[in-house]
């Protein structure tokens, strides 16, 4: 679905082919209701994998994960409406500008106020957001700001605000990695905007933030199984033929037994995500989401390192599994650090014990 496209192709290039292919409507619905279907969707973001580089993934994922679903859900204004039938149609590319400068992932912490006014006056937006995906080439940005002081979730909105605005400046983000993904920083200086930039009503954006990320997180477990299976299919051609003796590396009882212990947990994430999806995508079950993000990232960070020990100076070519290596960090980062929601699992700890029992 995306082996014809150009080698410089990016997000936007790559979001309309699969609209050209019908597989957005397939994801989607023919009316998006902030729903998607789980099985496409690994589909489209292992397909995305195969194609690299992981920086069009990460956009992708972003886009179709957790941009458009929050947006279709959130479409209560002609203009909201009309976004979302571009982004839908593959003709419009959205950031989501959740982190802020100061307070990063801490969401009820945020900084970046919007003026709401008297409910028919213009919007006003004011903050920084950083290490936003496709900040670059995004036309829109969905940005969560606050609209009254304190730390309540009711304090927070989603505004839709245009990259191209008066008073938005974009700077790219200082890092050779995630080639593709557009990851910059947005500087909101008296953004003002219509009240048709506003999505859904005032007080409900962490609550909604908090339904879509789980499904971001099952969509970043996909990603995580597609990634590690290739790596490790990948170091297994490259060590049948290394010949020590005679005799491939793949077959030294040790090396064996590494390539197993990686199939096994890439086999046990799987089956995680295969039992957990429908509770996810359908009943947005924050626990198994947490859950599964929290097994992603320790699965990535396992069989990666095992790979690129496995590989030797190879690994450290350009574009080696050491650099990739690096890049798949951010499973243990976005979408939550697993240390949050490792949190989050021990303060569900008898839910999940119960989940487990026969």
């Amino acid at each position: 679905m995306l082996v014809g496209l150009p080698a410089e192709a990016g997000a936007r290039e790559a979001l309309a082919a699969l609209a050209e292919a019908g597989l957005l409507t397939e994801l989607y619905g023919e009316q998006p209701t902030g729903r998607l279907d789980p099985l496409t969707l690994r589909r489209l973001l292992a397909a995305a994998d195969a194609r690299g580089p992981q920086g069009l993934v990460l956009a992708l994922l972003v886009q179709l994960a957790t941009a458009v679903p929050l947006l279709a859900e959130n479409a209560t204004t002609p203009l909201a409406e009309r976004t979302l039938t571009e982004a839908v149609d593959g003709t419009t590319l959205l950031a989501l500008a959740a982190t802020d400068e100061a307070a990063g992932s801490d969401l009820a912490g945020l900084s970046t106020t919007v003026e709401l006014g008297d409910g028919s006056g213009d919007l006003v937006v004011d903050g920084t957001k950083r290490w936003v995906t496709s900040a670059l080439s995004a036309d829109y940005a969905l940005v969560l700001a606050r609209h009254r002081p304190g730390r309540h979730f009711t304090s927070f909105t989603w505004v839709l605000v245009p990259l191209a605005a008066p008073g938005v400046t974009v700077e790219p983000a200082d890092t050779a990695m995630f080639q593709g993904s557009g990851v910059g920083h947005l500087r909101l200086s008296q953004v003002t905007l219509s009240r048709d930039h506003l999505l859904g009503r005032p007080g409900r954006a962490l609550a909604m933030f908090a339904r879509h990320i789980s499904v971001e997180r099952l969509a970043s477990a996909a990603w995580a199984i597609a990634l590690c299976r290739r790596v490790l299919a990948d170091t297994e051609r490259r060590l049948r033929a290394r010949l020590v003796d005679e005799v491939p590396l793949s077959r030294s009882a040790s090396v064996r037994q590494r390539l197993a212990e990686c199939a096994v947990h890439i086999s046990a994430l799987h089956a995680l995500w295969t039992t957990s999806c429908d509770a996810i995508a359908t009943d947005r079950d924050a626990t198994a989401a947490a859950v599964l993000k929290a097994a992603s990232g320790a699965t990535v960070e396992r069989v990666l390192a095992t790979c690129a020990q496995l590989q030797g100076a190879d690994g450290f070519g350009r574009g080696g599994v050491q650099e990739l290596r690096a890049e798949a960090a951010v499973f243990g980062i976005g979408g939550g650090t697993t240390e949050t929601v490792l949190d989050t699992v021990a303060d569900r700890l008898d839910a999940v014990l119960n989940g487990l029992a026969p």
